[in-house]
């Protein structure tokens, strides 16, 4: 297994966006803060609710709420990694808020709330971590006020371009055997960032018990020129702490040598080489 990132706030630092050109990173960073505001015009937020961040991380949607409301909600930063919300506290601490913030060191399938406790439920992309989603609707329900809100951003991962749409069979070695492992460990039951797709998603929702769903399924698209370097952190940066990289996915079908020539053969079809890759992902919106 990857020893690239230790813990979710180096990853969240150092390891999320390291295969990314400058371009790219750009791209990228506005494109979280657009779905920061989505989310959270979305939630439709009021002053005197009670308002939780759910695997905040380092905390893009409780510090959106707070640059809004600062101490005029209360606001709850939840994850359950102690180093998010120590960092969120460290952000935090350099801020003029003090009042109405609280840390909650909780897994969301388990959530160490009371029952009808919140106005609003806020994640942005967790549910991708989440092994089983069901577990993960059915606490946020538990833990919402009747009229509350859960809102949410996720990838839909499964969905994703892959390597085999953008290389061809002249390209590749194998290229048939790489496009089945791939198919294969992309819609894995046991990976939580690929077990779903939205029509699993609006079936967990409604078996929770939400009513009025509003599920928005988005294709967000970004195209720009691939570097060689750029390609083989695609192969080493791991999409999570504790999670294999591509290249280890790969080793579970093929010895080394076999992959390391797979991906050198991408890394020359696709230098230099204007690309553009998919990614399906979905606004949720459901009340209690």
């Amino acid at each position: 297994m990857s020893n690239i990132c230790k813990n979710w706030t180096e990853w969240l630092k150092s390891a999320r966006f390291a295969y990314m050109d400058e371009q790219q990173l750009k791209q990228t960073l506005l494109w979280l803060s657009a779905i920061r505001d989505e989310v959270l015009n979305l939630a439709d937020l009021k002053e005197n609710q009670i308002i939780a961040d759910f695997g905040c991380g380092s905390g893009l949607l409780g510090f959106g709420v707070l640059d809004k409301f600062e101490d005029k909600v209360e606001l709850i930063f939840s994850d359950k990694f102690q180093d998010c919300l120590d960092e969120c506290k460290k952000i935090l601490d350099s801020t003029n808020i003090s009042s109405k913030v609280s840390f909650l060191k909780s897994d969301i399938c388990d959530i160490k709330l009371k029952d009808n406790y919140l106005d609003r439920a806020l994640t942005r992309s967790v549910l991708v971590h989440v092994l089983d989603k069901q577990s993960a609707f059915c606490e946020l329900y538990r833990v919402l006020k009747q009229r509350g809100y859960y809102c949410a951003f996720e990838p839909i991962i499964s969905q994703n371009t892959r390597y085999n749409e953008l290389t061809s069979k002249e390209e590749i070695t194998d290229y048939d055997e790489f496009k089945r492992a791939e198919d294969e460990f992309m819609s894995r039951s046991d990976d939580p960032l690929v077990n779903f797709d939205a029509d699993s998603l609006k079936k967990n929702i409604e078996t929770a018990g939400f009513s009025d769903i509003d599920l928005n399924i988005k294709v967000v698209s970004s195209t720009y020129t691939a570097q060689k370097d750029s390609v083989l952190l695609w192969f080493t940066t791991p999409p999570a702490p504790n999670q294999k990289t591509m290249k280890e996915r790969f080793l579970d079908y093929f010895d080394e040598k076999k992959v390391n020539n797979y991906i050198s053969e991408i890394q020359q079809a696709l230098s230099n080489k204007e690309i553009c890759v998919e990614t399906k992902t979905a606004l949720i919106k459901a009340g209690k």
